[in-house]
């Protein structure tokens, strides 16, 4: 089975008519219209034209929808229920095209695969609770509301819940910003992170491992006392070892250390601190089980077990999760979005089976195909245009900290010569690919399609950071959302000595690329220490054609420390020597000149006559 989220004109007209299932020149005729679709990827958009599509998307919100499984029985046979289900596929895809025409909309590549969406449909039927994983990135983006409908549908006792993974990546604020969101839109939400997860097992494991090996040390100290030291500086080693381990796992904001004692000693925790608080595994499965409601008995009286279904896009840690739940691998995980084909199962525990689904991409209004390059959904792999998700990186993301965390120096384009003051995705990726030595084959240029792979990577991975912030009445400025992101504690640690020395940098350097207008008053010192302003080409050669040796004849035509008579010629020889004692009140005699003049007639005239003379 193979996800398909983009087809050619072609294709589509094709697999249309497949599920249709009539014959290819009928339908050609009748009933199926070509939508061909630009491929071409406007991925810079003016503030205007980004609020009116936003308009857009709020009025057509409610018209998106996932398709829904026909009905059956078990008098319905499977051809039946097939060609149902396919006319069912069908006649949803018809009606997002037509949204999509009839209101000049902008849709994102959504699931065209029938199998996909079976694999959707077994999974709502057979879970009691229905998880929605999302990137704490960007929630929205990768939250289908419709499928929260659907699954009141099949039943109403089938509860929601929205998890939000990947929440190590958002700061306090950020996470306080969504969680007020969330609350006042009534969506029952939690926050976790799969990889933070994952390295508190390991630590575990870890120091699971250095106290077995502590009491094989002790016994064998006993056995054998002049071996001991030795034993115990490994040991040692190893415990500080495990203890850094330790350290990085606890990292970015879980709790503070007065709320792990809190919670270590019992104390339960305020209600705002609860609701921003970064769920561990023990957590994730409790939240489970009381948010699922009563299961059934079956006919022998035993409970049956309460199945929790996980559901979202490629690539935002559904596996990822459930091997952090279960603290093995026990599900195939891979950073190219859509590895898991067919829904699994995996047993938690007595009363917790997981259904992990496929991947699968909802429908959704999107402003560019670069933005889902972005967010992960779409491979970066099979990219074919890098420009435009290159492009909203360089957006994002400030100049000061991309050339710190690269160690690159971006040559943009001056506002004097139409430029932005922005780098663009060229200038950006030329600057990775010399400072990589990233060359294309022949002509020797810079390979910006291999400099985009890795930084657009980079940027899904996390290493280059941005939070969308949440979608208010009062909109929230970007860059002041994300401005404790581009601090130097967020640097490797060999890139924070040069990106503090270089331009004295400090945590408000996300605004170095900002216009000097809106930016605060103590901003601007921070500004002045990011070095002399960006000149042109055209200013370059200006100032070398002006100050440059030889560029100005007045300069030269008469210098000041040279001697002139009165009509303005220089004086030479003997008259110059007479000027020049009378200025310093000396002999001539004793003034000499720096003439070339050697004197030789005399000493060619003394050999004349001593030749004849001979």
């Amino acid at each position: 089975m193979r996800s398909v989220t983009e087809q050619g004109a072609l294709d589509e007209f094709l697999s249309t008519a497949e599920l249709a299932g009539t014959d290819f020149t009928a339908e050609k005729m009748n009933n199926v219209k070509i939508i061909h679709k630009d491929q071409k990827n406007p991925y810079l958009l003016s503030a205007a034209d980004e609020r009116s599509i936003m308009r857009k998307h709020r009025e057509n919100r409610d018209r998106l929808s996932v398709p829904r499984r026909p009905k059956w029985d078990e008098k319905t046979t499977p051809q039946e229920l097939d060609t149902h289900e396919k006319e069912a596929l069908l006649q949803w895809r018809r009606g997002l095209a037509e949204l999509q025409e009839n209101n000049d909309l902008l849709m994102t590549p959504f699931e065209r695969n029938l199998e996909v969406w079976r694999q959707l449909w077994r999974v709502i039927e057979r879970s009691d609770l229905v998880v929605q994983i999302v990137d704490a990135r960007n929630p929205l983006l990768f939250r289908s509301e419709d499928l929260e409908v659907y699954v009141k549908e099949v039943d109403p006792k089938k509860n929601n819940l929205l998890l939000v993974n990947k929440a190590d990546m958002m700061t306090l604020d950020q996470r306080r910003a969504w969680a007020d969101y969330f609350t006042e839109a009534g969506i029952n939400y939690k926050f976790f992170s799969a990889e933070l997860a994952k390295e508190l097992n390991e630590a575990r494991a870890h120091e699971e491992d250095s106290e077995e090996d502590s009491e094989g040390g002790s016994e064998e100290e006993e056995e054998d006392e002049d071996e001991s030291p030795s034993e115990d500086d490994v040991e040692e080693n190893s415990d500080s070892e495990d203890d850094d381990l330790v350290k990085k796992a606890k990292k970015i904001n879980i709790q503070d250390k007065k709320q792990e004692s809190a919670n270590d000693e019992g104390a339960p925790l305020s209600e705002e601190e609860e609701r921003i608080r970064i769920l561990t595994t023990e957590d994730l499965e409790a939240l489970f089980l009381e948010n699922s409601p009563d299961v059934d008995t079956g006919p022998n009286g035993v409970r049956r077990k309460t199945q929790i279904g996980l559901v979202g896009y490629p690539n935002v840690g559904k596996s990822s999760t459930i091997n952090a739940l279960i603290g093995a691998k026990k599900v195939s995980v891979s950073a190219t979005p859509g590895k898991t084909k067919h829904f699994q199962t995996v047993h938690l525990s007595e009363e917790v089976v997981l259904c992990d689904c496929p991947g699968l991409v909802f429908p959704n209004f999107a402003f560019t195909k670069a933005e889902l390059v972005c967010c992960g959904v779409l491979p970066i792999d099979q990219l074919r245009e890098y420009t435009g998700p290159a492009g909203l990186v360089a957006q994002r993301i400030p100049q000061p900290f991309l050339e710190a965390i690269y160690g690159m120096k971006m040559e943009i384009r001056p506002q004097e010569e139409g430029g932005t003051g922005i780098p663009t995705s060229e200038e950006m990726l030329r600057a990775y690919a010399i400072a990589r030595g990233f060359s294309t084959q022949g002509l020797g240029q810079p390979d910006e399609s291999r400099a985009a792979r890795y930084i657009l990577k980079d940027y899904v991975k996390g290493k280059l950071l941005f939070v969308h912030p949440p979608p208010v009445d009062q909109p929230i400025n970007p860059k002041q959302f994300n401005r404790e992101l581009y601090d130097v504690t967020h640097l490797p640690e060999r890139r924070r000595a040069q990106f503090a020395l270089r331009a004295g940098f400090s945590s408000s350097a996300a605004d170095a690329h900002d216009d000097t207008a809106n930016v605060d008053d103590d901003d601007l010192d921070i500004l002045a220490l990011s070095g002399a302003p960006v000149t042109g080409q055209k200013t370059a050669r200006m100032d070398k054609k002006f100050f440059g040796p030889g560029q100005g004849n007045a300069v030269t035509s008469m210098p000041f420390h040279h001697k002139y008579s009165e009509q303005g010629k220089e004086l030479s020889g003997r008259k110059l020597k007479t000027i020049t004692a009378l200025e310093r009140d000396v002999d001539p005699s004793e003034i000499r000149t720096s003439s070339k003049k050697h004197f030789k007639a005399n000493k060619k005239r003394a050999k004349k006559v001593k030749t004849e003379y001979d």
